[in-house]
C-alpha cells in the first residue's frame, strides 16, 4: 500500500436531509366544496450511512469527500400521498473505524461488522398533514407540521489497523524488511530511521493456501505513549493486532533493553496490550554466529517466545510462519469481536 494512499484520520461534515412538510389539503371535486382534510404527511430525510466493508484498508476516499449532504424529504400531497424519502447516503469505510464527537473526543461507536449499516447523521422527520390532526372533535384541522431539519456535524472518522500480527519495533530495525519478504507488500525500505511513516499491510501466504494479514507499525520511540515522534497516531494500530511480533536487531547493544522500551511504552499507552500473546524475532541473524548468539543467551528476555530470523539468507522465516499461524488460529477460534483478516481459502 503506498503511503500516500494510506489515510487513517479524517475530520469530515456531514449534513442529513430535511423532512418534508405535511399538506393542509382539503378534499374538492366536482360537486363537493367541502371536503374533509385529505393532506398527507411529508417524507423522512435522507439518512447518512456508514458501512463497514473489509476490503477498504484506508480512509483515502474521505481526503477527497471531506462534504457530504443527504436530499431533502419530499412533501405530503393530496388525496393524503405520502412524501417520498430522501435517499440515504452511504459511506463505506474500513473496519475498524472509530466514530469520534471533534469537540469531546468521545468514541460514539466503531464500525467492526462487513456490511453493517449504522446511522450516523438521522435525517429529518416529515411533517404529518392535516389528516392526522383529524378527530370526532376536530373535523376539519387547518394546518399541517412542517418537515423537522436535519442535522449537520462534524465528525472524527479514525482508523486501527486490522490485523492478525503486527510488527513492533524501534526504527530501522527490519519490519519492513520482514513484511517484504513475509508477504507480497512492497514498503520502502532504506537505512535510516522512519522509513515507516504510515502502516503497511500484508497477506502472509501460508500454506494449502491459508494466509493471515501482517501490519508493519512505523518505528516506535521512547516517548511514544506521550504523542512523541507521532506516538498516538502509531500505537492505536497495534490495538487491533491480534498477536504482537516484537522485532529487535540481533547485532542490538542492548537486546532487554529494547525490549523493556517497547513493553513500557504499549504498557503506558494502554496496558491491555501486554494481554495480547507476544513472540520476539531478532533479525539480522546473519550478522551474528553460534558462538555469539550463545554468549547473549542472557540478555534475551525469558518470558516470551523467541527466534532468530534473517530476512537476506531466509533463516527461521518458515519457523517464523509456522510460530505465528498457531498463535493466529488460536486467536481465531477465542475471539468474538469482528472478524481478522482474511478466512482460510
Amino acid at each position: 500500500m503506498a503511503n500516500g494512499n494510506f489515510v487513517d484520520y479524517v475530520k469530515i461534515y456531514l449534513r442529513s436531509g430535511d423532512g418534508g412538510a405535511g399538506s393542509a389539503h382539503f378534499y374538492r371535486a366536482k360537486g363537493i366544496l367541502k371536503g374533509g382534510p385529505d393532506g398527507g404527511d411529508g417524507g423522512r430525510g435522507g439518512h447518512i450511512i456508514l458501512k463497514g466493508n473489509r476490503n477498504l484498508w484506508t480512509l483515502l476516499g474521505f481526503k477527497y469527500r471531506k462534504h457530504t449532504k443527504a436530499p431533502h424529504g419530499g412533501g405530503g400531497s393530496e388525496n393524503n400521498r405520502h412524501g417520498s424519502d430522501g435517499d440515504d447516503v452511504i459511506l463505506e469505510v474500513p473496519l475498524g473505524t472509530l466514530v469520534r464527537d471533534p469537540e469531546t473526543g468521545e468514541v460514539l461507536f466503531e464500525i467492526s461488522e462487513h456490511d453493517k449499516e449504522t446511522i450516523i447523521v438521522p435525517g429529518g422527520r416529515g411533517g404529518k398533514g392535516n389528516t392526522f390532526f383529524k378527530s370526532s372533535t376536530h373535523q376539519t384541522p387547518r394546518y399541517a407540521q412542517p418537515g423537522e431539519d436535519g442535522e449537520e456535524v462534524w465528525r472524527i472518522l479514525e482508523l486501527k489497523l486490522l490485523a492478525d500480527v503486527g510488527l513492533v519495533g524501534l526504527p530501522n530495525v527490519g519490519k519492513s524488511t520482514l513484511l517484504s519478504v513475509m508477504s507480497a507488500a512492497k514498503p520502502e525500505i532504506a537505512n535510516y530511521e522512519f522509513t515507516t511513516l504510515v502502516p503497511n499491510l500484508g497477506m502472509v501466504q501460508y500454506r494449502d493456501g491459508r494466509s493471515f494479514a501482517m501490519a508493519d507499525i512505523p518505528g516506535i520511540i521512547k516517548g511514544a505513549h506521550t504523542g512523541k515522534g507521532l506516538g498516538h497516531r502509531f500505537l492505536r494500530h497495534i490495538e487491533r493486532n491480534a498477536t504482537l511480533l516484537f522485532c529487535i536487531p540481533a547485532d542490538a547493544d542492548d537486546i532487554r533493553g529494547q525490549y523493556q522500551i517497547l513493553l513500557n511504552e504499549l504498557k503506558q499507552y494502554n496496558p491491555e496490550l501486554l494481554d495480547k500473546p507476544r513472540i520476539l524475532a531478532l533479525t539480522r541473524a546473519d550478522m551474528v554466529d553460534d558462538e555469539l548468539k550463545e554468549m547473549r543467551a542472557d540478555e534475551i528476555p525469558t518470558d516470551l517466545q523467541h527466534i532468530y530470523i534473517s530476512a537476506i539468507t531466509g533463516e527461521g522465516i518458515q519457523e517464523l510462519k509456522d510460530l505465528l499461524y498457531q498463535k493466529v488460529i488460536a486467536q481465531r477460534e477465542d475471539y468474538d469481536g469482528p472478524q481478522l483478516a482474511m478466512e482460510e481459502e
